[in-house]
């Protein structure tokens, strides 16, 4: 396993951040370990991580290769339960997910809905903790039942964005028959009235908030890093 790739993207996210420490906390939570648990690891005080993490101190070279480092040992002391999760994201073809990201708080869907200048086609309240930018259409060609949870990235509280949709049906049905279910789904490039009554019907009975968008992808992607990475 290639373990560069990531702590390079780790290392990066928190270096482009507009607010280092919301993303220090981020990785760290990911991670699954406390500020004193990683201040043990580091031979710091918990209170120097809760200095870092509120962007009171940033953090250099050194220190940013030591956190990076701490985070993937204690992954593999406890068998790589995360980076295993990161493993398949390397694995799947890059023309299928266009992006995918970890927020650093908590967004609910009615923020989320402004972000990309959607339209909500029901109302659900859900929480979103980050999002997957998908081709539909690659996906279904290329992606196996298994590979399709590769799309959750660390969490199933995420949105789920498809993007060359034409009715959305297909993801609709593909996400009915998963056992893991996105927060939120959306289709992107195609009206509101255009959308399949079976996707509307999947979305009520799994009470998942369907929202359509035709806001160019990439700026899409652009502004969801903006706000909430």
């Amino acid at each position: 396993m290639e373990l560069r790739i990531l702590a390079e993207k780790i290392c990066g996210d928190i270096v482009l951040a507009e607010d280092h420490g919301k993303v220090m906390r981020k990785w760290r939570q990911i991670f699954q370990l406390s500020q004193s648990e990683m201040a043990k690891k580091l031979g710091i005080s918990p209170s120097v991580i809760s200095d870092y993490e509120a962007s009171r101190r940033r953090p250099g070279v050194k220190f940013l290769k030591k956190f990076v480092y701490t985070l993937l040992e204690s992954d593999k002391e406890r068998g790589y339960p995360i980076i295993s999760k990161y493993k398949y994201l390397l694995e799947t073809e890059t023309n299928t997910i266009l992006d995918i990201a970890e927020y650093s708080r908590i967004v609910n869907v009615h923020e989320f809905c402004e972000a990309i200048r959607g339209e909500m086609l029901n109302d659900f309240r859900r929480n979103i903790s980050g999002h997957t930018v998908i081709n539909s259409i690659n996906a279904i060609l290329s992606l196996n039942a298994f590979e399709f949870y590769k799309l959750y990235g660390f969490s199933t509280e995420r949105a789920l964005i498809f993007t060359q949709v034409s009715t959305g049906r297909s993801p609709m049905v593909a996400i009915r028959v998963s056992n893991l279910k996105p927060s939120v789904v959306v289709l992107h490039g195609i009206e509101p009235l255009k959308v399949d009554e079976i996707a509307i019907e999947i979305s009520e009975i799994e009470r998942i908030p369907l929202l359509t968008t035709s806001h160019d992808i990439h700026k899409i992607i652009d502004e969801l890093r903006r706000r909430f990475v």
